[in-house]
Parts: structure tokens; C-alpha cells; sequence
């Protein structure tokens, strides 16, 4: 057994590192950008095992790298390439998160509780309780909807359309990678458009109060009643959610079918 391990060239090896390593960088770059898994409360240590030990699942499935000297120019190209896409898939997921938190930052300015604020665990910056609200809702029915295992299909789909090598993802698809940031936009105001269009009907009716009783506190009324309405329209929203993030979940996965 060890003279079969000592006759084993130096091509042989470069061959077997090259087969996990490449993956593992394109596994490893998407699990540092997508949701849930880049959160700081994961670990650093269980996202490069977890990254690891998927790279290494897949290395049977997946089409063999080409066979060149690690310690390259080509090789550094190679690396790069693979820890863009994995940043690319892990960026547009990443997008469809954030429209919920924008829907929540909308409505909690529009109820006033702008200032609620609360420290998001994932990203480390302060986001309304609205937002976490939202992001914790989103979390959960993305679990529930198994979008992790549709996630790591779409990985393993991606090494047959661009496998490892000096491929890159061309300009159309970069431009439509831009151009998803949008949809996050898009999809937040269409989250968040019933109780932002409440709000200002309340705050129109609240106006044309103050016009008609000026010796009226209006801000002691109105602050209480804008509140009310805003959670009820969230209670209202919250069934609503796992239809808008099967939405854009599908519209996701496509771009990534597309760029990647």
C-alpha cells in the first residue's frame, strides 16, 4: 500500500487538488455572500467545513477541471473566476432578502417608528424592528420552502453550464446582474404598497382634520392611530409574504440559471 501511494505522480495530485479546490472556492465565495449562511452569527470555521464538504459531494457530479500547474498564471485566473460566480450567485439571492427589508424600513418610516431601531445579526448594522421583523419572517418560510436545497441544485447546475476554467460570465449576463438590483426595489414596494397607501390616506384624513380643528393636537392623535393601522396592515401583509418570496425566489434562480 505505501509503494502504490509513492508512485503516485505529481500530475496525478495537482489533478485531485485542482478537482476540489476550484469548487470549493465557488462554493465558498457563495456561502460568504448568500443569505442565512453569511450571516456573522454562523461561524467562520463551519461555513469553509460546510463549504468543503458540498465542494467535495460534488466533485464526482461535476465535470472535471482542466489539469494545469496550480502555481500559475492561469490557475490565479481560474480562482478568480470561480470566487466571482460564487459572489454573483450568493449577490442576487443576497437582493431578494433585501426587498423585505426595504418594505420594512418603508412602512416602519411611514407608521413613525423609524427610530425603533434593533441591531441585525446578520449584517451588523442597525435595520427598524420592522426590517428584522420581516428578515426573521422571510428566513423561516425560505427554510420552510427548502430554497437551501434548491440553492445547492443550482450550484451543481451551474458547474455544467460553466464549468471550471478560463470561462467568464459574459457581458449580458453582467449587465443583467446589475440590472436585478432594481427588482429588489421593485419587489419591497409591492411587499410593502398596501400599508404604505393607508398610511397616507391616514395622513391625508389627519390634514384635512387639521384644517378643520386647528385647536386639535393632531400629532398626540395621530402618532397612536398610525401606529394602529401600520401593524394591522403588517398582520394583514405578513400571509402575503410566502407568495412574493416564491416570486422572486423563481425570478432568482432564473437569473442564475442565465448569468451563470
Amino acid at each position: 500500500m505505501i509503494t502504490a501511494a509513492m508512485n503516485i505522480t505529481g500530475t496525478e495530485l495537482t489533478g485531485w487538488l485542482a478537482s476540489v479546490l476550484w469548487p470549493f472556492m465557488r462554493v465558498g465565495a457563495m456561502f460568504a455572500a448568500v443569505p442565512i449562511f453569511s450571516a456573522r452569527s454562523v461561524p467562520v470555521r463551519i461555513r469553509i467545513l460546510l463549504s468543503f464538504f458540498i465542494a467535495w459531494i460534488l466533485v464526482p457530479v461535476i465535470p472535471k477541471p482542466p489539469v494545469i500547474d496550480l502555481i500559475s498564471a492561469e490557475a490565479v485566473l481560474i480562482s478568480v473566476n470561480q470566487v466571482l460566480i460564487g459572489l454573483a450567485m450568493g449577490f442576487i439571492l443576497q437582493m431578494v432578502f433585501s426587498a423585505f427589508v426595504i418594505a420594512g424600513q418603508s412602512i416602519a418610516m411611514a407608521m413613525g417608528l423609524g427610530f425603533a431601531s434593533i441591531i441585525d445579526p446578520q449584517n451588523g448594522v442597525q435595520v427598524p424592528v420592522v426590517s428584522q421583523a420581516f428578515l426573521i419572517m422571510v428566513t423561516l418560510v425560505f427554510l420552510a420552502l427548502n430554497g437551501h436545497l434548491l440553492l445547492i441544485e443550482v450550484l451543481a447546475e451551474s458547474f455544467q453550464r460553466l464549468p471550471v476554467g478560463p470561462l467568464v460570465i459574459s457581458n449580458d449576463g453582467l449587465w443583467q446582474l446589475v440590472s436585478w438590483g432594481s427588482n429588489m426595489f421593485v419587489g419591497g414596494m409591492l411587499v410593502a404598497l398596501p400599508a404604505l397607501a393607508a398610511l397616507l390616506l391616514v395622513n391625508l384624513a389627519f390634514g384635512v382634520t387639521s384644517r378643520a380643528a386647528p385647536q386639535l393636537n393632531i400629532f398626540a392623535v395621530g402618532f397612536p392611530v398610525m401606529i394602529m393601522v401600520g401593524m394591522a396592515f403588517i398582520i394583514l401583509i405578513l400571509p402575503s409574504i410566502t407568495d412574493h418570496l416564491s416570486r422572486l425566489m423563481l425570478q432568482a434562480f432564473a437569473l442564475i440559471n442565465k448569468v451563470v
